[in-house]
């Protein structure tokens, strides 16, 4: 069984940059290219994911950023969600949130480091929450 998870910028790139493995947000990337975890994006996220990942600071090749970007976009699910109204302290967050949000109805999550940028709502976890809760589902 799979799991609908928006995966907020900050959990790619702490990813990408860890050089241990079993680290949650590695393990998070990996269910994704696994198929335990399914992407949920929309082009506001993707261009996010873009901009941020290409930063000089992280030193990404245009490639690597490219090949990660189109993988995400072609594993996951495209969502338009509605508007929530919902004010964050990060409104470039919104998206992120709104997305999770359209999905509701399928149980998805929103797997961030930063749950201080978020309202508290169950579906808000972290990546260790998102990994125990993806052991939970597979038994």
């Amino acid at each position: 069984m799979s799991v609908l998870a928006v995966i907020d910028t900050n959990v790619l790139v702490s990813a990408l940059l860890s050089h241990h493995e079993d680290a949650a947000t590695v393990q998070v990337l990996r269910a994704a290219f696994d198929g335990r975890l399914i992407p949920l994006h929309h082009e506001d996220i993707l261009c996010e994911y873009r901009e941020v990942l290409m930063r000089p600071k992280f030193r990404f090749s245009a490639q690597d950023v490219a090949d990660l970007v189109g993988l995400i976009e072609r594993i996951g699910i495209s969502v338009e969600p509605r508007p929530t109204g919902e004010l964050l302290a990060d409104m470039d967050d919104l998206v992120f949130y709104e997305v999770a949000m359209e999905k509701q109805a399928e149980s998805a999550y929103l797997v961030t480091g930063n749950l201080k940028h978020y309202p508290v709502r169950k579906f808000i976890v972290t990546p260790s929450e998102m990994i125990e809760i993806l052991k939970e589902i597979a038994g």
